[in-house]
């Protein structure tokens, strides 16, 4: 099992929850974090972490985000490894908690 980022980390890219990853599986796309599925030891830490409330255990995604299980896996093999905290995006307070940001997703 592994941890998946979803849609509300779009244009927020909290990294806080990078910091607290034991293995360094996350990956960092201009606009989106994504967990490496093969990396994740399932560990559980980050997921409290995300100020933004947007990673879930594979099997809790929430409906009509499942497509983001293939895109973390995806992203992560394209994406640079990131393993320090960085500050948000200049507008993540503005961003969070929108719905359905997957149009903003910048590769």
């Amino acid at each position: 099992m592994t941890f998946v980022v979803t849609d509300n980390c779009i244009k927020c890219k909290y990294t806080d929850c990078v910091e607290v990853c034991p293995v360094d599986c996350f990956y960092e796309g201009p606009n989106f974090l994504v967990i490496h599925p093969d990396e994740c030891i399932d560990c559980a830490l980050c997921e409290p972490e995300c100020p933004a409330q947007a990673i879930f255990s594979e099997d809790e995604v929430p409906d009509g985000m499942q497509n983001f299980v293939e895109l973390n896996a995806e992203l992560a093999e394209v994406w640079t490894n990131i393993t320090e905290r960085k500050d948000p995006l200049p507008d993540a307070a503005e961003w969070d908690g929108k719905k359905d940001k997957l149009q903003h997703l910048e590769r």
